[in-house]
C-alpha cells in the first residue's frame, strides 16, 4: 500500500529565468512524435522533451521526486502517455497550482498524486528542495515546518492511489 505521506525532491518547472510555465500542455510533456511507444516503462525517456529547457529532464529526474507545475498543467488532450511518462520515471506525486482537468483525472485514476496548491511558486521552494506531503491533511512541509496548505485529496482518490490504480481498486471493491 502506498504511504499517505510522501517525501522527495522537488523540480520547479521554470523558464531559464525561473518563471512559473503555466499552461503546460500533454504534447509538451509528452511529445506526440513518440505516441507508438506503448510500453509505459519505456515512456520515461521522453517526460518534458518537447518542453523548452526541460529536454533533459529524464537524465536528472529520480524515483521519488516531485514535480511543482503551474496554472493548467496537463492542458489539451486526453494524452495517457503524458501521465505514464513520470510514472515510468517514479515521479512520485505533482503539485501544481492547477491542472487541466482530464489530465488530473487521468492521474488519479492512474495512481499518481496530484494536489492543486494556488501559491505554491510563492513559497520559498527552488528545484532540489526537499519536501513532504501528507496527501491526507494537505500539509507541505520543508525542514519539518509546513510551507503550504492545500485542499487535501480525498477519501476516494486516497484509495485509488492505496491500490495502485482504478482498475486494481475496482478488483478491491469487487471483493467487499
Amino acid at each position: 500500500m502506498k504511504p499517505a505521506v510522501i517525501k522527495g525532491r522537488i523540480w520547479l518547472i521554470t523558464d531559464e529565468n525561473g518563471k512559473r510555465l503555466d499552461d503546460i500542455d500533454t504534447d509538451m510533456i509528452f511529445h506526440n512524435r513518440y505516441l507508438h511507444i506503448t510500453e509505459v516503462s519505456e515512456m520515461g525517456k521522453h517526460a518534458l522533451g518537447n518542453l523548452e529547457g526541460w529536454k533533459d529532464f529524464p537524465d536528472k529526474a529520480k524515483e521519488g521526486d516531485i514535480i511543482i507545475a503551474g496554472k493548467n498543467f496537463g492542458a489539451g488532450s486526453s494524452r495517457q502517455q503524458a501521465v505514464d511518462c513520470f510514472i515510468s520515471l517514479g515521479i512520485r506525486a505533482i503539485v501544481a497550482e492547477s491542472f487541466g482537468a482530464i489530465y488530473k483525472r487521468n492521474a488519479i485514476n492512474s495512481g499518481l498524486a496530484v494536489l492543486e496548491c494556488p501559491g505554491i511558486f510563492e513559497k520559498e521552494l527552488k528545484s532540489r528542495d526537499v519536501i513532504e506531503i501528507d496527501l491526507e491533511t494537505g500539509s507541505i512541509k520543508k525542514d519539518k515546518i509546513e510551507v503550504a496548505k492545500t485542499k487535501p485529496m480525498s477519501d476516494v482518490q486516497m484509495e485509488i492511489y492505496r491500490a495502485g490504480n482504478l482498475f486494481e481498486y475496482g478488483k478491491l471493491m469487487g471483493r467487499q
